[in-house]
């Protein structure tokens, strides 16, 4: 694992919150130290950038249904303690792609599957996902991909 990996990124930032006594940063950094440490040993495996990246954008998603269901719920206190996560989970993630740059990958995607209509939806899919993770919202693309397969 190169020294500047994501975890080790990671836990660079969660001594540098320990020292600074941000006690909310800390919680969502070793949540998502937690996460990793779960995977290597389930799986016994190292966690890569890329395995990493994913369980990032997992927890993300996670956590944005978790805060939707609160403020449904009234309870903003606690959707605001989900959104402060997802705010520190996303500073590892790479910049979301605008929704152009995300048209032109999703056309580019639909062209090189050389099919139309819903059968396609699975093909394309599958070819976006691995060059998307973390960068977009899977569930957004995916009604982006069905409005351009059925348009």
């Amino acid at each position: 694992m190169s020294e500047d990996s994501l975890t080790q990124s990671i836990k660079a930032a969660t001594k540098a919150a320990m020292k600074a006594k941000a006690k909310e940063r800390l919680t969502a950094l070793r949540l998502m130290q937690a996460e990793f440490k779960r995977i290597e040993v389930d799986e016994r495996i190292e966690v890569d950038d890329a395995r990493a990246l994913a369980v990032l954008d997992k927890m993300v998603k996670q956590r944005r249904d978790s805060a939707q269901q609160f403020t449904d719920a009234n309870r903003v206190d606690l959707a605001d303690k989900e959104n402060a996560e997802i705010a520190v989970i996303q500073e590892f993630l790479p910049s979301q792609l605008s929704e152009g740059e995300l048209s032109d990958l999703i056309d580019a995607a639909i062209a090189s599957t050389d099919a139309s209509g819903m059968a396609a939806m699975g093909p394309v899919m599958g070819q976006l996902k691995p060059r998307l993770a973390g960068r977009a919202d899977m569930g957004a693309v995916s009604q982006m991909v069905k409005a351009k397969l059925t348009g």
